[in-house]
């Protein structure tokens, strides 16, 4: 009896199990059932949007700033170096690093006492140089005078031994006396050769002398450079640097003692690339006295230093690319050779150009702007420069123009082509009021029964919906997004 009354209750628990399972599959199934007949347009929702911000587009003429970095360096710079060995005897007061210097100051002093005895001794050369040249000169005045006096002497023995020969013919003369007469007039002429060959012996000596005293005076001249060469001026008023020695240090011919450096003659020399530096020739293929602007920035603060273009390099350097311009520099105050500089250069205004920022531009070479219905359509356009974190770009070739359309500045995976969004920013156009309705009793009374029997809605849109329709006028976008929910 046990065992049967045991099997009836698990038989009645079993019965009202599969009872309880059965009536809960037929309540869901008819529940959805009847969801699905009271709601036949449940999928439809209102579609997203989404906010971006915008900026309207403004072509115009634009100047182009090409930025570069360079070195400031001089024009002139001169390395001072002794000219002689010695000792150095005087410094200027000047000659400390950094210190200004004027044009023609003695800088250094190198012991000249051997340089001043050189000269000294050229000059005494030169003296003797030209007093045997005086001496010379004497000489061959004496000598061409006596060469005149044998030149006499001789035509007088001429005319005696002429003489005797006529006394001869007429018989009154002796052989003797014209023999004698004869010997005389040949030792008159040996006497005229003998004072010839003294005046040319003279005129040697002469040239001799006019020799000498040349190279005196070049030696002369070579002492007196050398003893200049002690002294070390500056050729060019500028500021001293990496100045080496002191007063009484010994310094051999050709050592470096110091820079003068020109600081009234900075220039700038900075690297572009070869597209770069094609921006930069004019139509005859010259390069452009573009004007530029050195600028050094450190710790706050901002030094500026306008010029322009004057020169480019003749060569590429080994291992380099690009070009090497340089830019002279006018009113560069506080920059000093050396310092690593920003160089901003202007380019030829550019026409018909729109500057957007560099996040505007996509990586297809588009950009995306809004339509009549605000939602986004891509455009082609050509971009022109980039100017830091701003793209100037032009409406690429069969593409719509790009004047005054709102173009969306910031670009993300969620915006793409068809995009309904909510234009924000300086570039949103002003929204348009809303339309209001007024609605009959039945039409109204019809929405609200279907706004309060909304059982997926949430509470705080049911009561803002329901304050809405309780108003004498109704925004027409409410009314046309609930019947279209209720599919009617």
């Amino acid at each position: 009896m046990q065992f049967l009354r045991r099997s009836l209750t698990g038989l009645i628990l079993m019965s009202l199990t599969l009872g309880i399972l059965a009536y809960a599959g037929y309540i869901l199934n008819a529940s959805v059932q009847a969801r699905l007949a009271r709601t036949p347009d449940a999928g439809v929702r209102e579609e997203r949007e989404f906010a971006v911000k915008v900026v309207l587009a403004q072509p115009q003429a634009i100047a182009p700033t090409l930025i570069a970095y360079g070195e400031v360096r001089s024009r002139r710079t001169l390395e001072l170096r002794a000219k002689a060995s010695g000792t150095i005897v005087e410094l200027a007061e000047a000659f400390d690093e950094g210190r200004q210097v004027e044009a023609g100051q003695l800088l250094v002093r190198i012991d000249p006492a051997d340089t001043q005895s050189a000269r000294d001794r050229a000059s005494s050369d030169l003296m003797d140089a030209r007093a045997e040249a005086r001496d010379a000169a004497r000489g061959l005045d004496l000598a061409r005078d006596e060469l005149t006096a044998a030149r006499d002497q001789a035509d007088l023995q001429e005319r005696a031994l002429q003489r005797q020969r006529d006394l001869g013919e007429r018989g009154v003369a002796t052989t003797a006396a014209a023999e004698t007469a004869e010997l005389a007039a040949a030792a008159a002429r040996g006497a005229v050769l003998t004072r010839r060959q003294a005046v040319a012996s003279a005129e040697a000596r002469v040239d001799q002398a006019a020799t000498g005293t040349v190279r005196a005076e070049i030696a002369l001249a070579e002492a007196e450079r050398r003893l200049a060469d002690t002294s070390i001026t500056a050729e060019f008023a500028g500021a001293l640097a990496d100045v080496a020695v002191d007063q009484g240090a010994l310094v051999s011919n050709g050592e470096r003692l110091a820079s003068l450096i020109d600081r009234s003659a900075l220039e700038v020399a900075f690297r572009v690339s070869t597209s770069q530096f094609a921006r930069l020739l004019d139509q005859n293929a010259q390069l452009r006295r573009a004007p530029v602007t050195a600028v050094l920035e450190a710790s706050g603060t901002r030094l500026i230093a306008p010029g322009s273009i004057t020169r480019a390099s003749a060569a590429v350097g080994e291992g380099q690319t690009g070009r090497l311009v340089f830019a002279r520099l006018e009113s560069a105050q506080g920059l000093k050779p050396g310092d690593f500089v920003t160089v901003e250069v202007a380019e030829p205004v550019l026409e018909n150009v729109v500057r957007l920022p560099a996040t505007a531009l996509g990586a297809d070479g588009a950009v995306l702007a809004l339509d009549a219905d605000t939602r986004l359509e891509p455009l082609a356009v050509t971009l022109i420069r980039r100017q830091g974190d701003d793209v100037l770009i032009r409406a690429a070739e069969g593409s719509p123009p790009l004047a005054g359309r709102q173009i969306v500045t910031q670009r993300s995976p969620l915006l793409g082509a068809g995009i309904k969004v909510r234009p924000i920013g300086a570039g949103a156009a002003a929204p348009e009021p809303a339309a209001m309705l007024e609605l009959s009793e039945e039409r109204r009374a019809r929405l609200i029964a279907y706004v309060e029997g909304s059982r997926d809605m949430p509470d705080a849109m049911r009561t803002r919906l329901l304050d809405q329709l309780a108003q004498a006028r109704v925004p027409a976008r409410v009314v046309e997004r609930l019947e279209n929910r209720m599919g009617g």
